[in-house]
């Protein structure tokens, strides 16, 4: 029979918890930073890749190929390992040494050499994904409404604005959070470079305190409150939203 009464002792220490809850800081933060600046990298990409200029469709194809079709553990080792060695030496040890910059009474602190790395892979490896999410969305609204709106006498701004873009957001935002999502779950790789995320310090806590289950169940947990928390905005947005929907009135 199970004693409840001694399970405080079972429980990591607080120091450990710091640990976790550190790491997992890192983990939100990397996501957020990959995740706009792939939304906006991927609206790019989706404009590249429907462009009529032949030249900038086949460079956009090539982009894709690339970081579709490799490894993203790959990837994030080429960043860290190989690309410095592309560099002049004085930048790596700039890149690799401490840094701050001042703005008024803030310090803000230049970021590690792991941290740039994992950001640089994350971020080019999902604006592929995402790019493609979007380029499907706004290639899903019929040619027939284009060109009705323009028959109309709307501009392609407004086309775009108010015929394109609220049918495509309809469509798009539910696969675009699946993306974040899968997003989350790879900031993990990054430990595979040495960035002091929830999944590195997991293993840092496991070392020291060995205790797999707890530290592995707190970490699961961890993970799947952001998951969580990213479903639940996914379905508040689908309920509020105002774009997509045709409204019908009488004449």
């Amino acid at each position: 029979m199970i004693d409840f009464t001694d399970w405080p002792q079972h429980l990591l220490a607080a120091k450990y918890w710091h640990w976790l809850l550190s790491g997992w800081s890192i983990t939100i933060l990397s996501s957020l930073l990959v995740v706009a600046a792939s939304t906006v990298l991927g609206l790019l990409f989706a404009a590249a890749r429907t462009t009529p200029v032949a030249s900038v469709r086949w460079a956009a194809g090539l982009y894709l190929s690339a970081f579709r079709d490799t490894p993203l553990l790959v990837q994030l080792f080429f960043w860290y390992f190989a690309m410095p060695g592309l560099l002049p030496q004085d930048w790596t040890a700039w890149l690799n040494s401490p840094h701050s910059l001042s703005v008024g009474p803030l310090t803000l602190a230049w970021p590690s050499f792991e941290f740039v790395a994992a950001l640089v892979g994350l971020v080019l490896y999902s604006t592929a994904y995402v790019g493609e999410e979007i380029r499907a969305g706004l290639g899903s609204v019929p040619h027939s409404q284009i060109q009705a709106a323009e028959s109309l006498g709307m501009t392609p701004r407004q086309v775009l604005r108010y015929v394109v873009l609220p049918q495509a957001l309809a469509r798009i935002v539910s696969p675009l959070f699946g993306q974040y999502m899968n997003i989350v779950k790879n900031t993990s790789l990054s430990m595979t470079i040495g960035l002091v995320e929830l999944s590195y310090r997991a293993r840092q806590v496991e070392a020291e305190t060995f205790q797999p289950f707890q530290v592995y169940g707190i970490t699961t947990l961890l993970y799947i409150v952001l998951i969580i928390g990213l479903e639940m905005l996914n379905q508040h947005l689908q309920d509020r939203r105002q774009w997509g929907h045709t409204r019908m009135g009488r004449a």
